[in-house]
């Protein structure tokens, strides 16, 4: 089953994104800041990530950061979901080496699950 690892620390949304994702048949992991998302993504071991960029503690993008200098952890495709929606955060995120970016404002469950899709195909396709 692919493993989808959300950290999202607003409740709602986070469990919003569990359940549609739960429906669609992935196995989900919900952290609500950077420094679970550390914790917990060794023994999760996901297929994607889905990441907020405001949390407490360790931010997104430090964890961005972290994620993509990393050798276990930079081929996981990352969905940044931010509220953020400056041209500027969004040339960040992408030189921090994000593989797509949703603004959470604009965002429906059904974009959601494409963009997962498309990047779990994109993945797939290049043997990572």
């Amino acid at each position: 089953m692919t493993k989808i690892l959300v950290a999202e620390d607003d409740k709602l949304l986070a469990n919003a994104y569990k359940v549609k994702l739960t429906r669609e048949g992935y196995e989900v992991l919900s952290v609500a800041d950077g420094d679970e998302l550390v914790a917990n993504i060794e023994k999760f071991d996901p297929d994607i990530i889905v990441l907020d960029l405001i949390m407490p503690k360790t931010d997104g993008f430090m964890i961005l950061d972290y994620l993509k200098k990393s050798e276990r952890w930079k081929n996981v495709p990352v969905l940044v979901s931010s509220n953020l929606s400056q041209s500027e955060d969004i040339v960040r995120v992408t030189k921090l080496g994000a593989d797509d970016y949703i603004v959470k404002t604009d965002l429906s469950m059904k974009v959601l699950g494409e963009k997962i899709k498309a990047l779990l195909l994109k993945k797939n396709a290049q043997g990572k």
